[in-house]
């Protein structure tokens, strides 16, 4: 999950004080590697997925499941063997995630683009669930659900952990800070950091399913959680209520990451696939239950965006501004803000806030407009999670600080430089999907996503559409059935160039 650097935690007043020095020399990294590798050519298609698990204990005597918070422990085991066993680390890596009760997994070494590595996605992804499986204690499962049903209802793990709504770094009603995991301080401190810029506890607000028992409207009484108020004020009528960083970043997806031959190849595949991004999330949604209850939607995204929405009052727009620098229109866990590639420029047409100095310095450092505007859109945030250890480096060979900000810009597609002393090219990772249940669900969608580069590329399609109008795919995506009921913009004509208007819903 992002960038895993090790040291001292800040605070975030010490954070902030420090966002001006991060945002500066982000920029300078990015333009030290994109000088040295700008005109990098010929790299070949090398591409893997990110599956993750989340470990459920039944007790299949009381019939009731939990979530297991031995993630930690877990992940260690893992990764032991693969250093005792070499051809174990060959077929599989394991990697830290948000919460306790959860592992990620990918392959051992990248695919390539030969039909036998399309063949064997499947397999691996097997090979992942049985190596976490061996794992695990009796009665424990690695499920790949997207969000656990029960997940902030009374004792959901095991063993179980209390909420501490009036201390600790979540501070929440139901979520409790032991099922965040224990093993890195970079995801409390974001818990911790993302809350207090925010000056409040975040909101997640999604719309109750109503069926004829369901009150009307919906309100439910906080006060029996420890609320003092505020969560109640927080809290929409018909809606279910969440408060913390741990029902977003908690929950489970599928992401593909690909190699492109070259940068220009790197952002076409990016503006190529935005617009399949609400797409694919319509036909992956997994996710209808929130706490407990059947909820109107069946993605996770709007849970996941407003549960790692850092803006203030006045960034939302419910304040004039007066000690921040812009208003911003999302979270920093949401949709792309523009296309990055000569074929994508028209179709760029919302306003993209951007810090106008840092693109200035991009332009002026030889980056072309639209990659500087994208990047400069990109450093409007500041830093969440920033370590003492790592604020001052060595902008010509180390990348932490823009790494801070671009790992923590969530978005629906990620464009990926070349990271620092690697052989690895110019990236494009594709985020929206919803974790399926079975490998062959999971290895369907990844190899689908793939295939679909390659005809993109060899058949020189093209399949964007205004920025506006993926924002609106993005809000039908979400809709209860909406992979049955709705409808989405789409190009009438995929083999066509640049017509604006060439697009049908």
């Amino acid at each position: 999950m992002g960038l895993l650097t090790e040291g001292t935690a800040l605070s975030w007043e010490e954070t902030k004080a420090q966002a001006d020095h991060v945002r500066r020399h982000g920029i300078k990294q990015f333009l030290a590697q994109y000088k040295k590798l700008a005109e990098r050519q010929k790299d070949i298609l090398y591409w893997g997925d990110e599956v993750e698990y989340q470990l459920v204990k039944f007790d299949h005597k009381q019939k009731k499941t939990y979530l297991s918070l031995r993630g930690t422990e877990v992940l260690s085991q893992l990764r032991k063997k693969g250093k005792e066993k070499p051809e174990t680390a060959a077929s599989t890596s394991w990697h830290v995630e948000y919460a306790e009760y959860m592992v990620e997994g990918t392959p051992g070494a990248p695919y390539g683009g030969l039909i036998a590595h399309f063949n064997v996605v499947e397999a691996n992804m097997a090979l992942r669930r049985k190596e976490i499986a061996a794992e695990l204690e009796k009665d424990e499962v690695p499920l790949s659900e997207t969000v656990y049903p029960l997940l902030g209802v009374g004792e959901f793990t095991m063993p179980p952990a209390k909420t501490s709504p009036k201390e600790g770094v979540s501070r929440s009603l139901f979520f409790p800070d032991d099922a965040i995991t224990q093993s890195h301080p970079r995801f409390k401190t974001l818990t911790r950091n993302i809350r207090d810029r925010r000056k409040e506890k975040v909101a997640i607000n999604i719309p109750i399913y109503k069926d004829v028992n369901t009150p009307s409207p919906f309100v439910e009484d906080l006060s029996i959680y420890g609320d003092d108020g505020s969560s109640a004020g927080a809290a929409l009528p018909d809606h279910i209520y969440m408060d913390a960083m741990g029902f977003g970043m908690g929950n489970s997806c599928l992401q593909v990451t690909f190699q492109a031959c070259n940068l220009d190849e790197a952002k076409t595949l990016y503006d190529q696939l935005a617009g399949m991004c609400p797409i694919m999330l319509a036909l992956s949604a997994s996710s209808p239950i929130y706490r407990g209850y059947l909820s109107d939607i069946d993605t996770r995204w709007p849970v996941i965006a407003a549960s790692v929405d850092d803006r203030t009052r006045e960034e939302r727009g419910l304040e004039p501004l007066k000690e921040n620098r812009f208003r911003i229109h999302k979270s920093r866990y949401d949709s792309i803000d523009s296309y990055i590639s000569p074929l994508g420029k028209c179709y760029n047409d919302i306003d993209l806030t951007i810090d106008e100095e840092l693109c200035k310095q991009l332009i002026d450092g030889g980056v072309d407009e639209l990659l500087a505007r994208h990047i400069a859109h990109l450093f409007i945030r500041d830093p969440v999670s920033l370590f003492s250890e790592k604020i001052h480096q060595d902008d010509d060979n180390d990348t932490d600080h823009f790494e801070n900000i671009q790992s923590t810009n969530w978005q629906t597609m990620r464009f990926k430089p070349p990271p620092p002393k690697s052989n690895i090219g110019w990236r494009v990772e594709f985020r929206p999907m919803e974790a399926q249940f079975t490998d062959f669900e999971n290895a369907a969608f990844t190899v689908f996503i793939v295939l679909l580069t390659r005809v993109i590329l060899s058949y020189k399609l093209n399949l964007i559409i205004p920025i506006s109008k993926v924002d609106e795919n993005m809000k039908t995506a979400f809709k209860r059935d909406a992979v049955l009921n709705d409808k989405f913009y789409f190009r009438k004509d995929v083999t066509t160039g640049t017509k604006k208007s060439n697009y049908l819903k």
